[in-house]
């Protein structure tokens, strides 16, 4: 009997992180130093809103926003407090960071050379994909072009000056999370591999014969869902793609330099508020996606906490994730063995089938002159496949566990405790964090600090120049982040992504009676205040997920509202100001970032400091306390995940309206 069907040597476990980091560099270093001794191999570094979009906390848009998704980094001294003790030397750091990851990527370098470890022996990932924070998450800052630079610029840098570095992550996480198919994830994905690597040719900066290493380090950052056959099926799918494109595109011949690099953190959009216990399950389902073939693994995992969806994770929540993937690669034989799907009829005609559908849509991008230009397009495709994922869990055709089956459960003890199950930030970070910044700028060189933004301005404004020296320059002199985003939007400009409302079809009529019945409640309402009720969807603060306000834009359009959605990152006074402008008749908030607690009651406190008798309902990852209290503040109804039946809140927010206008009644919106 041929002995082929077991490896000689058991695999080596892939690199295990967890996604982590809040309020400070001081809370967040004690955090990792904890993840690491519990057994983690690696660090993800989750920055604050304000450092991912290159704002300084004291900045009016960080308001609310300071510590709460992330740590906040502002300068070299909160890096070197983010990694005492840590040796940047042994240690791969990975740092989800895109808009700002030329600057994260200058501090990490300044910070190991200050400590005595040269750059070139750091090992790590920025994620640096700009395109999918145009498609997906919304932490841009700057336009498409200056931003491919940047991107552009990092590659060319990290290529020769720091080797073992991952400057480009192309991340379809996102995009998943934005509703994308597994065609759509990969095609897109690929797509911005490349747009960054047409890019980085078309700069000048690599010769090449260096071009194939540069290919080579472009490294992917996937998502998995819970259908993980399907999903192991696409990555092997993107990873033919990839080497097709590597071989036909670019001349890359080398096998090693043509594999598919990929990490991954498994689906967050599928974890549920309700029954929240169903997540662990899910989640150890999604990883089997990424581990259970070996010619498609991945290379680093990080798992979301079963909690996520209720809010922050704890460190005990994410030692449960890390203890996921300890058992998975140490208890069980996955390693033991080759590829366990070679040969099998289904796998190949799942992965002939996805390759076939990215090929069709790569195409399509392709048309619409590639990915950069067709971000417009690729967004609308997304949130119409949103669109469509929620009716068919409001139908009933996507089964999910807790949520639209299966509802009846005892109460989870794991929700049981004061804390509600989930983290809740230092309301005193922010105060700390401008009490910081304000002793920072006092105490350092201004003049070095000025001279090195003059020369960061000079340089941005040159296109053939690389921005990195100078971005190290400026980091070494003491800038902070803003100073350094401020310096480059002053070059560059702002911009402001689309928001695919417009573009997404016009396809909810599958949506059968709640979708009708949603309609006759609107219209009764309207013609009760004599027109078509006019609702904003406002998305206050930095947050940028903004999936759910485009969907609850999407159907109340389609249940016949007019609807005004102007995108993210606006400043409740913008919100206020618009709301009576265009006389709406109810404002919806939309925020996940856990800064409803200072942007919603500002939002009430201004619109009644102008007398505007306008309504506000508000959605997002909101915890029943913080509920209890936004509705003794004047909020008119909360949603939470747990309501994902947007026909029905449509028809409450009709019947709101109604009851203002002495038409009815409302029943109790807030579940």
């Amino acid at each position: 009997m041929s002995g082929n069907h077991r490896l000689p040597e058991r695999d080596r476990p892939w690199m295990m992180r967890t996604y982590a980091g809040h309020s400070d560099a001081r809370r967040s270093n004690e955090l990792y130093r904890g993840n690491l001794a519990k057994g983690q191999t690696g660090l993800s570094v989750a920055f604050d809103l304000p450092t991912q979009t290159g704002y300084d906390p004291d900045h009016v848009l960080a308001r609310g926003e300071v510590g709460k998704v992330g740590v906040s980094i502002v300068s070299k001294g909160d890096m070197h407090a983010l990694l005492d003790q840590i040796p940047l030397g042994e240690m791969n750091t990975s740092m989800t960071i895109n808009a700002t990851a030329a600057w994260l990527l200058g501090l990490y370098v300044t910070v190991a050379e200050e400590n005595g470890v040269s750059r070139s022996a750091l090992a790590g990932t920025t994620q640096n994909d700009i395109i999918k924070e145009f498609l997906a998450r919304g932490t841009y800052a700057f336009p498409p072009g200056p931003s491919m630079r940047l991107i552009a610029d990092t590659v060319a840098f990290t290529v020769n000056e720091i080797p073992k570095w991952n400057p480009v992550n192309v991340c379809s996480y996102h995009l998943q999370e934005a509703g994308a198919t597994p065609v759509q994830e990969a095609a897109y994905a690929l797509s911005t591999a490349i747009a960054v690597l047409d890019e980085v040719k078309a700069r000048g900066q690599v010769a090449d014969s260096d071009f194939p290493r540069v290919f080579g380090r472009i490294s992917f950052f996937v998502n998995a869902g819970v259908r993980f056959i399907e999903e192991h099926a696409k990555l092997r799918a993107m990873g033919r793609l990839w080497e097709e494109i590597g071989r036909e595109r670019y001349g890359v011949t080398e096998e090693k330099l043509l594999r598919l690099r990929y990490g991954v953190q498994v689906n967050s959009l599928g974890l549920t508020e309700s029954q929240p216990e169903n997540n662990v399950p899910r989640i150890v389902l999604e990883a089997l996606a990424v581990t259970l073939g070996r010619n498609a693994r991945a290379r680093a995992i990080q798992l979301p906490a079963w909690n996520e969806a209720l809010g922050l994770p704890r460190p005990w929540d994410q030692q449960w994730s890390l203890r996921i993937q300890q058992i998975l690669a140490m208890e069980t034989d996955l390693l033991e063995y080759p590829d366990i799907f070679e040969g099998s009829v289904v796998m190949d005609g799942l992965v002939d089938e996805l390759a076939e559908g990215t090929r069709a849509e790569m195409a399509t991008v392709a048309e619409h002159g590639g990915a950069v230009a067709a971000v417009p397009y690729m967004k609308a495709q997304l949130v119409e496949s949103n669109r469509e994922r929620l009716a068919k869990i409001e139908r009933g055709e996507i089964a999910v566990v807790g949520q639209n089956r299966f509802t009846e459960s005892e109460d989870s003890p794991l929700t049981a405790a004061e804390d509600g199950g989930i983290l809740t930030t230092d309301p005193e970070v922010e105060r700390e964090r401008i009490a910081a910044l304000e002793k920072w700028r006092s105490e350092r060189d201004q003049a070095a600090v000025d001279e090195a933004l003059a020369a960061l301005a000079e340089v941005a404004a040159d296109e053939s120049a690389n921005i990195m020296p100078a971005t190290i320059a400026a980091a070494e002199a003491g800038a902070t982040t803003g100073e350094w985003a401020g310096t480059l939007r002053e070059a560059f400009g702002d911009y402001r992504a689309p928001t695919g409302v417009s573009g997404a079809a016009g396809k909810a009529e599958g949506n059968g009676e709640p979708l009708a019945a949603a309609r006759a409640q609107v219209e009764a309402a309207s013609e009760g205040i004599g027109h078509p009720i006019r609702i904003l969807v406002g998305k206050p603060g930095l947050d940028g997920h903004s999936n759910g306000a485009e969907q609850i834009a999407v159907r109340a359009r389609d249940v016949g509202m007019e609807v005004v959605y102007q995108g993210i990152r606006l400043t409740p006074e913008e919100i206020v100001s618009s709301a009576i402008q265009e006389d709406v008749d109810v404002v919806g908030l939309s925020i996940l970032s856990g800064s409803h607690r200072e942007l919603v009651p500002r939002v009430v406190e201004l619109l009644r400091a102008e007398g505007a008798d306008i309504p506000v309902v508000v959605g997002g990852i909101i915890p029943p306390a913080d509920e209890a209290a936004m509705r003794d503040g004047g909020v008119a109804a909360v949603y939470t995940p747990k309501d994902f039946e947007l026909n029905r809140i449509m028809g409450e927010i009709a019947e709101l309206i109604a009851a203002r206008n002495g038409n009815g009644a409302p029943r109790n919106a807030s579940r």
